[in-house]
């Protein structure tokens, strides 16, 4: 049986996944406003590859072992 916590991930997986591309929107728009003739896939890339960054750092300094 799945734990509690898996389980309510689960039900809050999709609120998440929209909440995460909001935030690519929210700095894709702050781009766009300091680099007028942007890039757009290497901005969303970039902001993608630093959130990922952000989240493995907060990861890390989380304590106990990472779920299996």
């Amino acid at each position: 049986m799945a734990k509690i916590e898996q389980l309510e991930l689960n039900a809050q997986r999709e609120r998440l996944n929209a909440d995460v591309k909001k935030m690519v929107e929210k700095y894709r728009s702050i781009f766009g406003w300091d680099v007028p003739d942007i890039d757009q896939a290497l901005a969303d890339r970039l902001i993608v590859a630093a959130i990922r960054q952000a989240l493995d750092n907060i990861e890390n300094a989380l304590p106990g072992p990472a779920p299996t």
